[in-house]
């Protein structure tokens, strides 16, 4: 909960009095400065008889006393117009100095007010102002996508999860208007049903998780991870009649080994169902750059062309060409691995092919850099 503040003075108002008191000062040191020397070359007594003589230079005149009170009027007189002109060009000058703020602010109102669409787009040469204005555009792009994002999610989750729910209404009024209906039947049925809306529910909590990024990142050799998901999806293979090949020298890297393990047992999964029918082939590589923890899946298959590969890390976006009957998954494993990469600050890159298939890599950093949050996974066809 905000507490209250106390209203102050307004940013122009403070810069105003600022530069009006700078300007006082300023000339107030110029007109004591002034008199000083002035009133040094002054004989102190008025008789316009007396004369002082400095060097060669003979000084005659009003006394100290008289040029004091004729003096000081005017310097009153002056300091009242520095003031005056202070804080009328400092109201001027802090006004046009802060317009880029206001124009900002004008920008953050209508966003906390729900709208994402605007944009500043401030001219000018580039000054601390327009740096703040555009890194202000660019983050209401970025959530502006994000909401966009959640709301698509939303939707597709939705949907997804009603499917089995009018699956289950529907065989369940069946079987109420048929009495004479097998009871085994319709309890296998809903068993496939059920069991398909729970790996649905678990894989959006986990996506849930991952894009929380609430985990203490540990070393992880990814190796490891690669032989530990292939071992676990062999029988899978077999059922596919695809070949499962695991290569690669030792890979450390940096992160949450549950979230790495689920990264690679769905990019392995996904290259075996996503497959020819028969005499297919997965290659799980690991490798080590200077800058760089690489994971590599590729496997053989259909065609698959640049722009479907671009959209297959989307939520619910299965590629239908690409599918088999059974085990068709919920559309959510690369989503998934979309979300634990960018959760590790790593990219992902999908590649179709030249000879059918798809080609995944994913570049995690090195464990000397630990993972933070990241901008949305580089996803390049």
């Amino acid at each position: 909960m905000t507490r209250p503040r106390r209203a102050g003075l307004s940013a122009r108002l403070k810069l105003t009095l600022s530069y009006a008191g700078f300007v006082f000062v300023a000339g107030t040191l110029m007109l004591a400065v002034f008199w000083v020397f002035v009133l040094r070359w002054v004989p102190i007594k008025s008789d316009p008889d007396e004369y002082k003589q400095y060097g060669s230079v003979i000084v005659t005149g009003p006394g100290r006393s008289e040029l004091m009170r004729g003096f000081t009027p005017a310097v009153i007189a002056a300091l009242v117009f520095l003031i005056a002109f202070g804080l009328l060009g400092g109201w001027i000058l802090a006004g046009r100095m802060l317009a880029p703020l206001t124009r900002i602010a004008d920008a953050a109102g209508m966003a906390s007010n729900g709208s994402l669409t605007h944009r500043i787009r401030m001219a000018g040469r580039n000054d601390e102002f327009r740096e703040l204005a555009d890194a202000f555009d660019t983050m209401l792009a970025r959530l502006e996508a994000h909401v966009a994002d959640q709301q698509r999610f939303a939707a597709n989750a939705s949907h997804e999860l009603r499917t089995p729910l009018a699956i289950t209404r529907t065989m369940l009024d069946v079987a109420g208007n048929d009495p004479d209906h097998d009871p085994a039947e319709l309890i296998s049925r809903l068993h496939a049903v059920n069991t398909r809306a729970i790996d649905l529910t678990e894989a959006l909590l986990l996506l849930s998780r991952a894009d929380q990024r609430s985990f203490t990142p540990q070393p992880v050799d990814l190796s490891l991870v690669a032989e530990e998901a292939s071992e676990t999806l062999l029988p899978l293979a077999e059922k596919h009649a695809v070949a499962i090949e695991t290569s690669g020298e030792v890979t450390p890297a940096l992160g949450s080994p549950a979230l790495l393990l689920q990264l690679t047992t769905n990019l392995v999964h996904n290259a075996i169902v996503h497959n020819l029918h028969e005499h297919g082939t997965v290659w799980v590589h690991t490798a080590v750059r200077p800058d760089a923890a690489l994971l590599t899946v590729e496997n053989t298959g259909g065609t698959v062309t640049p722009s479907l590969a671009a959209t297959l890390t989307e939520p619910f976006r299965r590629g239908t060409e690409r599918l088999h009957a059974d085990h068709a998954g919920v559309g959510l494993g690369l989503a998934i691995v979309a979300s634990i990469t960018r959760a590790h600050n790593g990219t992902l890159t999908l590649t179709p092919r030249p000879t059918g298939g798809l080609r995944i890599t994913v570049k995690l950093p090195p464990p000397a850099a630990a993972p933070a949050p990241a901008p949305a996974a580089d996803v390049r066809p």
